[in-house]
């Protein structure tokens, strides 16, 4: 299993604790990501949005892009995995800022391609917001024009979305970026397995994760594609005791008032084909995080890790608070074992 985590863009992942002792500013997440190198973590996953998600509109949120080229900058091995929405990037120019950012990080770049879900958003950034299967028809587009720009010295396209005319993208990434993406409709399942070489999944029980990974993999073997990765989201907490664990599993959930972000997940529901009902107790931790049940003793985490492993997957993209510390913990006694 490869281990990666969320970087805390939005200072924290949990939408009932206002406070969880780590701010959203680039000391924080320098200061993080050189640890999670030393301790052993593979991955950190940066995620784009413009507005926080996570504490309220109006409360700050890293840039993605600028916050991944000083990353690449003071960091040497962990892979940086960079969400970006094509309807907010020009794929041409994207290729190009790309591309010097993995030259910065030797290698070390990935993508996370997300399809837009969020309305408001691009509204008040005057930018384009397509409809669900128009999403993925503009992601199509937008890959097949970084792909060209990243492999063909000049590169012209002439799509719906968008053209280019002998393009060059000098220099190329130091190495072809892997591109991950996610999602659960048929489009979106028949664009990833046709032209990205990860599919990430939110949380789920394994259960749910070991078909999605089987139908991927034959949606693949059908295309004629290389074996694809399999990542998924999920909240961990581990202490000595299940009891001390499930305590913090109480604190974490118990909503007394409606959210600040209520709306944005309310919208975001509306525009995916995710169950609808999800209850407002879930919604404490984002991206279906506690559905996976890290939540015990180490012992128990890692035969529950042991399980997805055995379904296929090799990658968990982990969200904990307060994450200096809590991935210490993990670290030494989930993964170090």
């Amino acid at each position: 299993m490869r281990y990666g985590y969320w970087t805390p863009v939005f200072g924290g992942w949990l939408r009932n604790v206002a406070d969880e002792g780590m701010d959203a500013s680039w000391d924080y997440t320098r200061r993080l990501t050189q640890r999670a190198e030393l301790l052993g973590y593979d991955l950190t996953l940066i995620a784009e949005l413009n507005l926080n998600d996570i504490k309220g509109i109006d409360q700050p949120a890293l840039d993605a892009w600028s916050t991944a080229a000083a990353l690449a900058a003071v960091t040497q091995s962990i892979e940086l995995m960079v969400a970006v929405r094509p309807n907010f990037h020009h794929p041409a120019l994207f290729a190009k800022a790309a591309a010097n950012i993995d030259q910065i990080a030797g290698g070390r770049l990935a993508l996370n391609v997300v399809s837009s879900w969020w309305a408001d958003e691009a509204r008040q950034y005057g930018l384009q917001f397509d409809e669900h299967d128009d999403r993925y028809a503009r992601t199509s587009e937008w890959l097949d024009v970084v792909e060209g720009l990243w492999t063909q010295d000049r590169f012209s396209f002439d799509g719906q979305f968008y053209r280019t005319r002998d393009a060059i993208c000098a220099p190329k990434p130091a190495k072809r970026p892997t591109v991950y993406a996610g999602g659960e409709s048929e489009k979106a399942k028949a664009m990833i397995a046709r032209q990205c070489d990860a599919y990430v999944m939110h949380g789920d029980p394994v259960t749910a994760i070991a078909p999605k990974i089987a139908d991927m993999a034959a949606r693949r073997e059908a295309v004629g594609g290389a074996p694809m990765r399999y990542g998924m989201a999920a909240y961990a907490i581990v202490r000595d005791s299940e009891a001390e664990a499930k305590r913090e599993l109480e604190r974490i959930t118990t909503v007394t008032d409606l959210p600040a972000g209520y709306a944005n997940f309310d919208q975001w529901l509306s525009g995916t084909q995710l169950e609808r009902e999800l209850k407002i107790q879930e919604y404490s931790v984002s991206n279906r995080g506690l559905r996976p049940n890290l939540v015990g003793t180490p012992e128990q985490l890692r035969e529950r890790i042991a399980e997805y492993e055995a379904a296929g997957l090799d990658l968990l993209l982990l969200q904990m608070s307060p994450q200096a510390e809590e991935m210490e913990r993990f670290a030494a006694q989930v993964m170090a074992p």
